[in-house]
Protein backbone atom coordinates (compact mmCIF):
# COMPACT_ATOMS: atom_id res chain seq x y z
CA UNK A 1 0.00 0.00 0.00
CA UNK A 2 1.39 3.40 -1.22
CA UNK A 3 2.04 6.04 1.77
CA UNK A 4 -1.03 8.28 0.55
CA UNK A 5 -3.46 5.32 0.89
CA UNK A 6 -2.06 4.63 4.22
CA UNK A 7 -2.32 7.88 5.13
CA UNK A 8 -5.94 7.82 3.70
CA UNK A 9 -7.12 4.81 5.87
CA UNK A 10 -5.75 6.26 9.16
CA UNK A 11 -7.72 9.80 8.48
CA UNK A 12 -10.93 7.42 7.61
CA UNK A 13 -11.08 5.28 10.19
CA UNK A 14 -10.29 7.93 12.76
CA UNK A 15 -13.50 10.12 11.43
CA UNK A 16 -15.51 6.53 11.63
CA UNK A 17 -13.69 6.55 15.18
CA UNK A 18 -15.31 10.26 16.01
CA UNK A 19 -18.45 9.62 14.31
CA UNK A 20 -19.60 6.22 15.83
CA UNK A 21 -21.87 6.64 19.08
CA UNK A 22 -20.42 6.45 22.06
CA UNK A 23 -20.97 3.39 24.23
CA UNK A 24 -22.01 3.95 27.89
CA UNK A 25 -19.86 2.88 30.46
CA UNK A 26 -22.07 -0.15 32.25
CA UNK A 27 -23.79 1.62 35.22
CA UNK A 28 -22.74 0.48 38.54
CA UNK A 29 -24.97 -1.84 40.57
CA UNK A 30 -26.25 -2.16 44.07
CA UNK A 31 -26.40 -5.54 44.37
CA UNK A 32 -28.79 -6.57 47.44
CA UNK A 33 -29.43 -9.78 48.70
CA UNK A 34 -32.86 -10.55 49.77
CA UNK A 35 -35.75 -13.16 50.60
CA UNK A 36 -38.39 -13.15 48.06
CA UNK A 37 -41.15 -13.94 49.86
CA UNK A 38 -40.94 -12.25 53.47
CA UNK A 39 -43.18 -8.94 53.53
CA UNK A 40 -43.01 -6.78 55.47
CA UNK A 41 -39.36 -7.16 54.43
CA UNK A 42 -38.97 -7.97 51.22
CA UNK A 43 -40.42 -10.13 48.21
CA UNK A 44 -40.05 -10.63 44.58
CA UNK A 45 -42.44 -8.18 43.73
CA UNK A 46 -40.45 -5.72 45.50
CA UNK A 47 -43.10 -4.54 47.87
CA UNK A 48 -41.39 -4.93 51.31
CA UNK A 49 -40.09 -1.94 52.39
CA UNK A 50 -36.35 -3.08 52.77
CA UNK A 51 -37.45 -3.19 48.98
CA UNK A 52 -38.25 0.37 48.78
CA UNK A 53 -35.32 1.40 50.85
CA UNK A 54 -32.77 -1.02 48.59
CA UNK A 55 -34.36 1.42 46.37
CA UNK A 56 -33.65 4.71 47.94
CA UNK A 57 -30.03 3.48 48.14
CA UNK A 58 -29.72 3.16 44.94
CA UNK A 59 -30.80 6.07 43.70
CA UNK A 60 -28.63 7.99 46.40
CA UNK A 61 -25.71 6.40 44.76
CA UNK A 62 -26.86 7.00 40.89
CA UNK A 63 -26.20 2.67 40.59
CA UNK A 64 -29.45 0.87 39.22
CA UNK A 65 -30.43 -1.83 41.89
CA UNK A 66 -30.28 -5.80 41.64
CA UNK A 67 -31.85 -8.57 43.82
CA UNK A 68 -30.10 -11.55 44.71
CA UNK A 69 -33.15 -13.97 46.02
CA UNK A 70 -32.52 -16.50 48.47
CA UNK A 71 -34.85 -17.64 51.28
CA UNK A 72 -33.66 -16.56 54.85
CA UNK A 73 -33.05 -18.90 56.67
CA UNK A 74 -29.96 -21.00 57.82
CA UNK A 75 -27.70 -20.86 54.99
CA UNK A 76 -28.78 -16.97 53.88
CA UNK A 77 -25.42 -15.19 54.81
CA UNK A 78 -22.91 -18.10 53.44
CA UNK A 79 -24.78 -18.60 50.16
CA UNK A 80 -25.58 -14.71 48.88
CA UNK A 81 -23.16 -12.81 50.79
CA UNK A 82 -20.64 -14.75 51.36
CA UNK A 83 -20.43 -16.38 47.81
CA UNK A 84 -20.45 -13.54 46.44
CA UNK A 85 -23.69 -12.98 44.80
CA UNK A 86 -25.11 -9.73 46.22
CA UNK A 87 -23.24 -7.39 48.53
CA UNK A 88 -25.37 -6.00 51.17
CA UNK A 89 -28.12 -7.49 53.04
CA UNK A 90 -30.71 -5.10 53.95
CA UNK A 91 -31.75 -6.11 57.68
CA UNK A 92 -29.28 -7.60 60.10
CA UNK A 93 -28.66 -7.22 64.14
CA UNK A 94 -26.63 -4.05 64.69
CA UNK A 95 -22.71 -6.36 65.49
CA UNK A 96 -24.20 -9.23 63.47
CA UNK A 97 -21.05 -11.68 63.62
CA UNK A 98 -21.28 -12.62 60.05
CA UNK A 99 -21.09 -9.42 58.60
CA UNK A 100 -19.44 -5.48 58.90
CA UNK A 101 -22.54 -3.86 59.82
CA UNK A 102 -23.43 -0.34 59.19
CA UNK A 103 -25.02 2.42 61.17
CA UNK A 104 -28.52 1.00 62.89
CA UNK A 105 -31.56 2.27 60.95
CA UNK A 106 -34.26 1.46 63.60
CA UNK A 107 -34.50 -0.45 66.86
CA UNK A 108 -37.91 -2.85 67.11
CA UNK A 109 -38.95 -5.08 70.19
CA UNK A 110 -40.62 -8.34 70.16
CA UNK A 111 -44.46 -7.27 70.90
CA UNK A 112 -47.39 -8.93 72.05
CA UNK A 113 -50.35 -9.08 69.48
CA UNK A 114 -54.03 -10.01 70.95
CA UNK A 115 -57.89 -8.78 69.62
CA UNK A 116 -58.75 -5.28 71.03
CA UNK A 117 -61.70 -6.16 72.33
CA UNK A 118 -60.16 -9.28 75.35
CA UNK A 119 -58.81 -6.02 76.75
CA UNK A 120 -55.65 -8.04 78.10
CA UNK A 121 -53.29 -5.09 78.50
CA UNK A 122 -50.37 -7.32 78.64
CA UNK A 123 -46.79 -5.77 78.84
CA UNK A 124 -44.53 -8.35 80.62
CA UNK A 125 -43.65 -11.74 80.25
CA UNK A 126 -44.14 -12.22 84.07
CA UNK A 127 -47.65 -11.52 83.63
CA UNK A 128 -49.61 -14.35 85.57
CA UNK A 129 -52.31 -14.67 82.94
CA UNK A 130 -49.70 -15.91 80.61
CA UNK A 131 -50.06 -19.61 82.04
CA UNK A 132 -53.31 -20.05 81.13
CA UNK A 133 -53.40 -17.98 77.84
CA UNK A 134 -53.40 -19.84 74.48
CA UNK A 135 -49.89 -18.44 73.74
CA UNK A 136 -47.88 -18.58 70.28
CA UNK A 137 -44.28 -18.37 69.31
CA UNK A 138 -41.96 -18.62 66.39
CA UNK A 139 -39.75 -21.18 66.91
CA UNK A 140 -36.80 -22.58 64.82
CA UNK A 141 -35.94 -25.43 66.38
CA UNK A 142 -33.28 -26.23 69.22
CA UNK A 143 -32.02 -22.19 68.57
CA UNK A 144 -35.24 -20.73 69.39
CA UNK A 145 -36.53 -17.14 69.56
CA UNK A 146 -36.03 -15.06 72.78
CA UNK A 147 -40.04 -15.75 73.31
CA UNK A 148 -39.95 -19.21 73.46
CA UNK A 149 -36.41 -19.24 75.88
CA UNK A 150 -37.83 -17.28 78.04
CA UNK A 151 -41.53 -18.47 78.55
CA UNK A 152 -39.64 -22.22 78.65
CA UNK A 153 -37.49 -20.79 81.63
CA UNK A 154 -40.62 -19.26 83.48
CA UNK A 155 -41.97 -23.29 83.13
CA UNK A 156 -45.09 -22.04 80.12
CA UNK A 157 -45.00 -24.79 77.72
CA UNK A 158 -47.99 -26.48 77.41
CA UNK A 159 -50.30 -23.66 76.07
CA UNK A 160 -47.73 -22.26 73.79
CA UNK A 161 -48.20 -23.48 70.26
CA UNK A 162 -45.15 -23.25 68.13
CA UNK A 163 -45.06 -21.92 64.75
CA UNK A 164 -42.28 -22.35 61.70
CA UNK A 165 -40.83 -19.23 61.43
CA UNK A 166 -39.92 -20.70 58.06
CA UNK A 167 -43.15 -21.92 56.58
CA UNK A 168 -44.06 -23.26 54.23
CA UNK A 169 -43.17 -21.18 51.25
CA UNK A 170 -45.58 -22.38 48.69
CA UNK A 171 -47.72 -19.45 50.50
CA UNK A 172 -47.57 -15.82 50.67
CA UNK A 173 -45.19 -14.38 53.66
CA UNK A 174 -45.05 -17.73 55.27
CA UNK A 175 -43.96 -16.21 59.20
CA UNK A 176 -47.51 -14.40 59.35
CA UNK A 177 -49.15 -17.43 59.68
CA UNK A 178 -48.83 -16.26 63.61
CA UNK A 179 -49.87 -13.06 63.84
CA UNK A 180 -52.56 -14.45 61.33
CA UNK A 181 -54.10 -16.99 63.75
CA UNK A 182 -54.55 -14.58 66.55
CA UNK A 183 -57.16 -12.72 64.63
CA UNK A 184 -58.64 -16.29 63.68
CA UNK A 185 -59.01 -17.02 67.20
CA UNK A 186 -56.53 -20.00 66.84
CA UNK A 187 -54.55 -18.67 70.04
CA UNK A 188 -55.49 -15.87 72.36
CA UNK A 189 -51.86 -14.00 72.27
CA UNK A 190 -48.64 -14.20 70.08
CA UNK A 191 -45.74 -12.82 70.83
CA UNK A 192 -43.37 -12.00 67.36
CA UNK A 193 -40.79 -9.79 66.19
CA UNK A 194 -42.68 -6.39 65.99
CA UNK A 195 -41.94 -5.25 62.09
CA UNK A 196 -44.06 -8.71 61.12
CA UNK A 197 -47.16 -8.29 63.32
CA UNK A 198 -47.11 -4.23 63.08
CA UNK A 199 -47.46 -5.28 59.48
CA UNK A 200 -50.20 -7.85 59.84
CA UNK A 201 -52.08 -6.49 62.93
CA UNK A 202 -52.77 -3.49 60.29
CA UNK A 203 -53.85 -5.17 57.36
CA UNK A 204 -55.73 -7.78 59.80
CA UNK A 205 -59.74 -8.01 58.77
CA UNK A 206 -61.99 -6.98 62.16
CA UNK A 207 -61.83 -6.94 64.90
CA UNK A 208 -58.92 -5.33 65.17
CA UNK A 209 -55.74 -6.40 66.98
CA UNK A 210 -53.36 -4.81 70.03
CA UNK A 211 -49.81 -4.45 68.99
CA UNK A 212 -48.00 -3.87 72.55
CA UNK A 213 -43.90 -3.93 73.15
CA UNK A 214 -43.21 -6.52 75.55
CA UNK A 215 -40.69 -4.84 78.29
CA UNK A 216 -37.46 -6.04 78.24
CA UNK A 217 -36.95 -9.27 81.29
CA UNK A 218 -35.29 -8.93 84.46
CA UNK A 219 -33.61 -12.09 83.25
CA UNK A 220 -32.51 -11.00 79.68
CA UNK A 221 -30.29 -13.97 78.75
CA UNK A 222 -31.90 -12.62 75.40
CA UNK A 223 -32.87 -9.60 74.85
CA UNK A 224 -36.60 -8.70 73.46
CA UNK A 225 -35.14 -5.77 72.05
CA UNK A 226 -32.59 -5.10 69.14
CA UNK A 227 -31.07 -2.45 66.68
CA UNK A 228 -31.00 -3.09 63.17
CA UNK A 229 -28.68 -2.29 60.22
CA UNK A 230 -27.41 -3.36 57.55
CA UNK A 231 -24.31 -5.87 56.66
CA UNK A 232 -21.74 -5.92 54.09
CA UNK A 233 -19.42 -8.67 53.82
CA UNK A 234 -16.00 -7.58 56.74
CA UNK A 235 -13.72 -6.39 54.35
CA UNK A 236 -16.07 -3.74 52.42
CA UNK A 237 -15.69 -1.14 54.55
CA UNK A 238 -15.26 1.31 51.10
CA UNK A 239 -19.22 0.32 50.52
CA UNK A 240 -20.34 0.26 54.56
CA UNK A 241 -19.21 3.90 54.55
CA UNK A 242 -21.24 5.03 51.55
CA UNK A 243 -24.02 3.63 53.30
CA UNK A 244 -23.84 5.23 56.59
CA UNK A 245 -23.89 8.30 55.23
CA UNK A 246 -27.35 7.70 53.18
CA UNK A 247 -28.91 6.47 56.41
CA UNK A 248 -27.86 9.68 58.18
CA UNK A 249 -28.68 11.82 55.54
CA UNK A 250 -32.06 10.10 54.66
CA UNK A 251 -33.21 9.95 57.92
CA UNK A 252 -36.21 11.00 58.21
CA UNK A 253 -37.98 9.72 54.56
CA UNK A 254 -36.17 6.26 56.60
CA UNK A 255 -38.52 6.68 59.70
CA UNK A 256 -41.37 7.82 57.77
CA UNK A 257 -41.58 4.47 55.30
CA UNK A 258 -40.86 2.64 58.13
CA UNK A 259 -43.71 3.74 60.03
CA UNK A 260 -46.07 3.46 56.91
CA UNK A 261 -45.22 -0.22 57.54
CA UNK A 262 -46.43 -0.03 60.98
CA UNK A 263 -43.26 -0.78 62.55
CA UNK A 264 -43.21 -0.35 66.19
CA UNK A 265 -39.96 1.30 66.97
CA UNK A 266 -38.51 2.01 70.46
CA UNK A 267 -35.66 3.79 71.68
CA UNK A 268 -32.32 2.56 73.49
CA UNK A 269 -33.22 4.86 76.57
CA UNK A 270 -37.22 3.75 77.05
CA UNK A 271 -39.73 1.28 75.84
CA UNK A 272 -43.36 2.92 75.29
CA UNK A 273 -45.44 0.22 77.00
CA UNK A 274 -48.29 0.95 73.84
CA UNK A 275 -48.03 1.59 70.13
CA UNK A 276 -49.47 4.45 68.92
CA UNK A 277 -52.56 4.19 66.23
CA UNK A 278 -50.77 2.26 62.97
CA UNK A 279 -51.30 4.82 59.71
Amino acid sequence: MKRWQKLTAVILLSWLAACAPAVPAPQAALRVCADPNNLPFSNQAREGFENRLAAMLADAMGEKLEFTWWAQRRGFIRNTLAAGRCDVVIGVPAGYGLALTTRPYYRSSYVFVYRKDRRYQLHALDDPRLASLKIGVHVLGNDNPPPAMLLARRGIVDNVTGYSIYGDYRYPDPPAALVDAVARGDIDVAIAWGPLAGYVAQRAAPPPLEVVPVDEPADATWPMRFSIAMGVRKNDRELKQRLDAILQERRPQIEALLRQYGVPMVTAASLSRTVGALP
